[in-house]
Order: C-alpha cells, then structure tokens, then sequence
C-alpha cells in the first residue's frame, strides 16, 4: 500500500497593471479656469493703465466708485423699503436716495480738450496783457498831451506818476517841498493842484473804468487833538471826488473813496518825505 501524499494547493497572487491615476473628478478645472480668468483680468488691467492717461483712469475709476445708498432707520415707512412694496400701484419699485459721486463717464481725447482749455487761457491772458498795455501807453500819451497843452502846467509834469497794477492803472499825484496840493491841515486844493487835478480829470474821462480814490499823507501829527491823519486823508480824496465829478467823471465811475493817513508811504524811511502826501486815482480793468 502506497503511502498517501499530503499536496498543499499552490495559491499564485496576480498584481493588477496599473492604467493611470485615480480619477479625482473634475474640480482642477474649475480652479483652472478661475486662474487664468484672473490672469486673463490682471493683464488687461495692466494694458488699460498704460493705454490710457491719467483723465480717462480717473473717469474709469469714477465709474466702477460704488454709490452710497442712505438708508433711514428701519421699521415701518422709514425701512428700506419706506413701507411701500416691490410691486407699487404704478408699476414702478421706489427709488432709494442715493449719495455720493455718481458715475461718470468721460470720453476719449480727454487730454487733448484740457489742452485746448488750457491753450485758450493762456491765449486770453495774453490777450488781456497786450489790453492793458495799450490801455496804460495811451492814458500816458493822453496826459503828456494835455500837459504839454497847458503852459501853466509843464512844471507839474513830473508830480504825476503812473504805476502799472495787478487790477488796473495807478496815477498818483504827488506833492514836493515846493508844491503843495492842499493848503496845510485842510483840504482845500490850491491853484495849482486844482488845474492839475482838472487835467487829470478830463484824460480819465473818457475811459470807462471804475476808480478808486485814495487819500496820503506823512506822518507829521497834528497839534491839537481835534483831527488826524485819517480823517484828513479821507477828507482830501472826497476833495479828489468831487473836482473829478465837476469836470466830467461820472459818479457813477467810483468804486470806493479811502483814507489811509500814512499807512502806505511813498518813501518809508521818510515819514515826513513831502511825497507821501499825495492822491492815488485806480482805474480798474474790471
């Protein structure tokens, strides 16, 4: 009898092939797309700032400014909704107050009109210099003329002086040591003054221009305590006033009548300078 024999099953393992990675599903897309679309966005903003100028980006930046919605306290009418419903009676929703810088558009070329504008002004105040200028050589020929005309008066030419301002033309008529326009503490014009002064009148009579009057005197004090320097000087551009108006200035011309004592001297190291007393007529541009 044969012995029996004890086989064991033979057990093989088979590994699989591998065909790729697992499937995760499709969420990288999505994750995919949302980077190239903000890419896709950065690059274009990048493009829009260098193609544009700094006009057109604040009018791009004014567009996308949220606005601000004021919202009153809620609960009943003052809701957001001021207790009304979506759907009103006339068909239309109510409308929210809106605050704040609205949305503005600007157009291509922005650059190119401030340009324009810019170009305009300076053209204008050139214009308006090249004005005044004219306006200051005539009124100087103007009162050479009349000078010249006036015998009398030839010795006087050089207590006239014209400054050229910011808001027009100065003549100041002003006084030396051996000419004086008012008798002393008063202001009652002398012969002289008052032919000068009615020479100056008629060359600024026929310039439409508003005029202010100004009073000047040093600063000597007086004796008495009856008057001063302030009343003085007012008195003696209301003088001014009246023989401009006399000899043809309409009153309607004048703007202002000041007296400013000796708060603007001709020489300020002087106060007693004799030329510090004088009279300053303005004609305004405007």
């Amino acid at each position: 009898m044969k012995p029996e024999l004890n086989i064991e099953p033979e057990v093989v393992y088979r590994k699989r092939k591998s065909h790729g990675h697992a499937h995760h599903g499709g969420a990288w897309k999505i994750a995919y797309a949302d980077f190239v679309t903000a890419m896709m966005a950065f690059f274009m903003l990048l493009w829009i700032i260098g193609a544009t100028n700094e006009d057109q980006r604040k009018g791009i930046a004014d567009y996308f400014t949220p606005t601000v919605i004021q919202m009153k306290n809620s609960g009943g009418s003052n809701g957001i909704m001021g207790g009304r419903s979506l759907s009103a009676e006339d068909g239309n929703a109510p409308r929210n107050q809106v605050n704040g810088a609205a949305p503005t558009s600007r157009t291509s070329g922005g650059s190119a009109d401030n340009d324009i504008v810019a170009k305009d002004s300076r053209t204008s105040a050139s214009n308006r210099r090249q004005a005044d200028e004219t306006k200051f050589r005539k009124m100087r020929e103007l009162l050479d003329k009349r000078l010249a005309g006036d015998p009398t008066l030839k010795g006087l030419k050089g207590q006239i002086r014209l400054v050229r301002l910011d808001d027009g033309i100065q003549i100041d008529i002003v006084e030396r040591a051996d000419f004086s326009m008012f008798n002393s503490g008063t202001s009652i014009f002398s012969e002289e003054a008052l032919a000068l002064m009615r020479t100056v009148a008629a060359a600024i009579a026929s310039v439409p221009s508003r005029l202010v009057v100004r009073g000047h005197t040093d600063s000597t004090p007086f004796a008495n305590g009856s008057t001063n320097n302030w009343t003085l000087s007012t008195l003696r551009a209301d003088a001014t006033r009246r023989v401009l108006a006399e000899t043809g200035v309409d009153p309607k011309r004048f703007k202002s009548i000041e007296g400013v004592a000796d708060t603007d001297p001709f020489n300020a190291e002087d106060g007693t300078d004799p030329r510090n007393r004088r009279i300053s007529i303005t004609m305004l541009n405007k």
